[in-house]
């Protein structure tokens, strides 16, 4: 298995969470120094271009540069290792950093944009970062640490049916670098699983795309509302309370539109939704507004965790 850093690391901010769910930040935070990890966070760094890469507006040689710029930023503050909290942004820095190191005319010709706009200084090396060596999702982070978790777990959960939604860019981009297995995903299951609960398992569709697609959600919402559904419907098959994920996209394709797809299907759905970090917050302890940022949810979380029951100690 790769090795996973606890230090030197960059907090790369993303878009859609702090627009959407800026407690997966706080959130993130909260479990970093409870689990002692060391981070960054950089006002310089920008978006990935997420969004609009995979729309066409932005073209490689664009994303790339960004990207380039990014890392830069990371190596000054001596924080070479980037750590995504969006799945997106993981999968298109780590691109980046794989055609920067292989492709020299890309590389030569992004230096050379560099220098003609006077910002010779975000110059990027081959070999500056390694793709599998420096960047990360939270996930990964959070599995380096996961025999540390029960020390700090206060809230018992174990009483919900759960279930893991882990998406395309973490598992279906770059294979060769998933922790947990692609084909059956199940490195969320193992983190939550030493946070004192159990989750399903496999299930219909556990391994399904969440239905956004970026533009298909807007410009074919029939094609992106019915891959949807097919996932709610095999969660709420399987009597499902919370749907981890550790994707912003992902969590807006569930949370947002839960109840209008509950419509479309003439089934109600009663799921929560909670990334991946917010999930280990709540266990720890977090504060549902401060922490988890309870009120940015459509789907309320109070609709299925009514109350907290200590762990027994």
């Amino acid at each position: 298995m790769k090795s996973i850093p606890d230090k030197n690391i960059l907090l790369f901010r993303s878009c859609l969470v702090s627009v959407e769910y800026p407690g997966v930040e706080a959130s993130t935070k909260f479990v970093f120094d409870k689990l002692g990890i060391g981070y960054k966070i950089s006002e310089k760094q920008t978006c990935c271009t997420g969004l609009g890469y995979y729309s066409d507006v932005f073209d490689q040689i664009d994303t790339t540069a960004i990207g380039a710029r990014n890392f830069k930023i990371a190596k000054e503050l001596d924080c070479p290792n980037l750590v995504m909290m969006c799945a997106t942004c993981y999968a298109i820095n780590k691109k980046s950093v794989k055609l920067l190191n292989k492709k020299d005319d890309l590389r030569e010709h992004i230096n050379r944009l560099f220098d003609e706009n006077g910002l010779s200084h975000l110059k990027y090396e081959k070999d500056d970062l390694k793709p599998t060596e420096n960047i990360f999702h939270v996930i990964d982070i959070l599995y380096g640490k996961k025999d540390e978790m029960k020390n700090h777990i206060k809230y018992d959960l174990s009483d919900y049916t759960i279930a893991t939604h882990h998406g395309c860019h973490y598992c279906k981009v770059h294979y060769e670098d998933t922790i947990g297995g692609v084909r059956d995903p199940n490195i969320m299951d193992e983190i939550i699983e030493e946070c004192g609960c159990k989750t399903i398992g496999w299930y219909d569709h556990k391994r399904a795309t969440c239905g956004t697609g970026f533009r298909q959600r807007y410009s074919n919402p029939e094609l992106s509302f019915t891959a949807t559904a097919d996932k709610m419907n095999a969660i709420e098959d399987e009597d499902v309370d919370i749907l981890v994920h550790l994707c912003p996209n992902c969590h807006i394709q569930f949370d947002r539109y839960q109840d209008l797809i509950s419509k479309r299907e003439g089934r109600k759905f009663k799921a929560i939704h909670l990334n991946i970090a917010q999930f280990i917050a709540l266990a720890m302890g977090g504060d549902f507004d401060k922490v988890i940022g309870a009120k940015a949810h459509t789907v309320p979380i109070d609709s299925i965790i009514t109350e907290l029951k200590e762990v027994s100690k």
